[in-house]
């Protein structure tokens, strides 16, 4: 199998495009076109785990965290990233990242975590807005639906668990046609007067590029009049950390126990009295402290999250447990998710799960 078709089918189900500005996911090392038999999935990229892809014949790396964030002057093997890159390299190994793209589609990151715990009712903590789009297209009435059709097949018209989701209203357009033209309706040189259809469909910004392309495919005009206008509504699903709730009310030293048994996180810091009883609980992936606020308006008893920062542990304020479980731990299930995409699609391929923990971090 081609590398390509793993990283684009990744990019299509894990838009890169939804990433933060500092963030470098998608493919950074190796040629797309490449055959390879097999692909390994690890939290981090160390030389231990290329070093592992080479032992086990392995041409591609899927990791979640990218090996690459800045740009580099030189690769002279002085630091770990360099080291790593020029192996990969005089090995033939690929590598690819999803990282806070990961993080914030949904099902991602922070919903695996509440699925290890057993939450329902699980929702984007704080959600993302202004990454959809409506676009608003003008066609022949008895085309419309060859057009539509076209859209939906690109993507286009889905709303949270409903798709094929459109608008029509019917109306008239005009248009005169020009020298060397060859109008789909009407004459060159005389006004013409057509009835339309205006269809408008929901789009997610990292898909406007295939919808547009299909849409003006299958129109009829040579010139396809349509507009774009951005939206404020909430990429449904989409965001940042997510929220929940337990079964029943748990106490919540308990409930903290039984995190640090599932996450194998072996120095949980906490504030708050865990002496109450927890329900509603908010969860975050990685660096979490800039949802503490969210949490709070949302009303849960406790946010487990990592790199809590020491004078954010106040920011409870004596509402709400905050507990850090530690960045790996808390990231470590991202691996099921890119397992569980790639081996539906790709049932004959194979995906192993690296046998070494990248956590540089250490517990006495």
């Amino acid at each position: 199998m081609k590398i390509s078709q793993i990283t684009n089918f990744l990019s299509s189900r894990i838009p890169v495009s939804l990433q933060e500005d500092y963030d470098n996911s998608g493919l950074q090392i190796g040629d797309e076109s490449r055959e390879i038999k097999a692909a390994l999935l690890s939290v981090d990229i160390t030389e231990d785990i290329v070093d592992e892809a080479i032992t086990e014949g392995i041409g591609l790396i899927i990791s979640h965290h990218p090996l690459i964030f800045k740009g580099l002057r030189s690769i002279t093997g002085s630091n770990y990233i360099e080291r790593v890159i020029r192996k990969a390299i005089l090995n033939d190994i690929a590598i690819y990242s999803a990282h806070t793209n990961l993080d914030v589609i949904k099902g991602g990151v922070s919903y695996m975590m509440a699925q290890k715990i057993g939450l329902k009712n699980v929702s984007a903590l704080k959600e993302i807005r202004g990454s959809l789009l409506k676009i608003a297209v003008f066609v022949p009435e008895k085309k419309a639906e060859g057009v539509r059709k076209a859209m939906f097949d690109a993507g286009a018209g889905s709303i949270g668990d409903y798709d094929h989701c459109s608008f029509t209203a019917m109306g008239e357009g005009s248009f005169r046609a020009g020298e060397g033209t060859n109008p789909f309706a009407g004459e060159i040189g005389k006004d013409h007067f057509e009835r339309e259809a205006r269809i408008e469909l929901i789009v997610p910004d990292y898909n406007k590029s295939a919808v547009i392309s299909a849409m003006i495919k299958a129109h009829p005009y040579e010139e396809v009049a349509y507009d774009i206008y951005r939206l404020e509504n909430a990429l449904p699903g989409a965001g940042f950390g997510c929220i929940g709730e337990l079964d029943k009310p748990l106490d919540a030293i308990r409930l903290l126990n039984d995190i640090s048994d599932i996450f194998e996180a072996k120095g949980v810091r906490y504030s708050g009295n865990v002496n109450s009883t927890v329900k509603k609980v908010a969860l975050c992936g990685g660096s979490g402290s800039f949802l503490i606020n969210d949490a709070l308006g949302k009303g849960a008893d406790i946010f487990i999250t990592a790199d809590i920062k020491y004078h954010s542990f106040f920011d409870g304020n004596d509402r709400m447990i905050i507990a850090d479980i530690g960045h790996y731990e808390s990231e470590k299930y991202s691996l099921e998710i890119l397992y569980e995409l790639i081996t539906k699609k790709f049932p004959k391929f194979a995906v192993r799960f690296s046998k070494n923990n990248t956590n540089p971090i250490n517990y006495l």
